[in-house]
């Protein structure tokens, strides 16, 4: 699959490394954001960050939620996709098309013998894999079958709770990319991507854990945002494949910790607008529709609304209608008003503490997932 970011490699005269996705006219052309959050990347991506240290203040909480709940089965996955490092292709066959998470499962399983051994022994020469990924990489069924099982358990605990949490965070950050698109044209998209995205005309340079290099040759490029990707940009290691480049978006930071009582902010925002209101406005802060907020905060379209009216005639959010959909974005003084009510940032609790595997401890059978209180 792709190199995972830990500590960044330096270059000569401590440059840092740098991936380039060289494009043509064309390419340009043929740019587009994915439709929505892809299970497999979501999958594969969230695996790594379980076991990592970095971002606690975005994925803390999650971290503590599930690593209780995981299957032992769930321990397979985590020679194949660890914290730092490259990973196969072939867990990520597809990007956000709308398919199940089922479907997605069963394109992977389906993956072709070369295909297969092609990464694993590019994976092996990096690392040691364990003995069950000899049968994996010769396409046997029982070892594919393991690795399915493996996957749904995961899934279930780690992923699906939470998705449509996800999907809404997704949703959002489209509609920042449409924003950049109707302002700035392509390149205006590549260029808003974040700070870790520089477009040089024909170069798009973005912070890489290693130096390389994607020759995009008029196939285009398929920009994939992901939940859990963190903290860079991902691609995959084999580059006939076709081009995507998975990048990391903006987390509203109680997205995964449910209030002992059910409401959604205590801090100052909260006692000042109310705690629902409060996390409206936060969720509009890049931008986002009904439809999203509604999955987001577990509300009625209706109970939106009503709160949109309160907030416009506060100054705090702008709506606009487009294509028949309601898209609301905090205004300026809304974005004062957040920032005049947060607490300072929050910290990064590394402590030199090693990472973790998954699940610690794991638990040996399946359970149903709990709302922690």
């Amino acid at each position: 699959m792709r190199t995972r970011a830990g500590r960044r490699r330096s270059g000569q005269g401590g440059r840092v490394a740098v991936l380039r996705v060289h494009f043509t006219a064309e390419d340009l052309g043929r740019v587009r954001v994915a439709a929505g959050p892809d299970h497999l990347w979501e999958l594969s991506n969230s695996v790594q960050t379980l076991q990592r240290r970095d971002g606690e203040g975005v994925f803390g909480p999650w971290r503590r939620w599930v690593r209780p709940r995981l299957p032992a089965n769930c321990r397979d996955l985590s020679p194949l996709l660890p914290p730092h490092g490259s990973s196969p292709d072939f867990l990520t066959p597809t990007c956000g098309d709308g398919e199940t998470f089922q479907a997605a499962v069963d394109t992977l399983v389906r993956t072709p013998e070369p295909r297969l051994r092609k990464d694993l022994e590019r994976v092996a020469a990096a690392r040691p894999l364990p003995g069950w990924t000899q049968a994996l990489a010769g396409g046997d069924g029982s070892a594919l079958l393991r690795l399915g099982q493996a996957l749904r358990a995961y899934h279930e605990e780690a992923v699906a709770p939470f998705w449509p949490r996800i999907h809404a965070h997704i949703d959002a950050d489209r509609i920042v990319r449409l924003r950049g698109l109707l302002d700035g044209g392509t390149e205006g998209l590549l260029a808003g991507l974040g700070p870790r995205f520089r477009w040089r005309p024909m170069v798009l340079e973005v912070d890489y854990p290693v130096d390389q290099e994607l020759r995009l040759d008029g196939r285009g490029l398929t920009l994939q945002p992901s939940f859990f990707c963190w903290p860079t940009a991902i691609t995959l290691a084999d580059d006939a494949l076709p081009p995507v480049l998975v990048y990391p978006i903006e987390h509203d930071m109680e997205w995964n910790v449910p209030a002992a009582d059910g409401r959604g902010d205590g801090g100052a925002l909260g006692q000042l607008l109310g705690h629902t209101r409060a996390r409206v406005l936060r969720a509009v802060r890049t931008g986002a529709s009904t439809v999203a907020l509604a999955r987001l905060l577990g509300v009625t379209h209706p109970a939106v609304s009503q709160h949109m009216k309160v907030l416009r005639g506060a100054g705090l959010v702008a709506t606009v209608r487009k294509d028949g959909r309601s898209l609301h974005v905090a205004t300026a003084e809304g974005r004062a008003l957040m920032r005049s009510c947060e607490r300072g940032p929050v910290g990064e609790t590394h402590g030199g503490r090693p990472e973790e595997g998954l699940g610690a401890p794991m638990r040996s059978t399946p359970t149903s997932p709990q709302r922690r209180s």
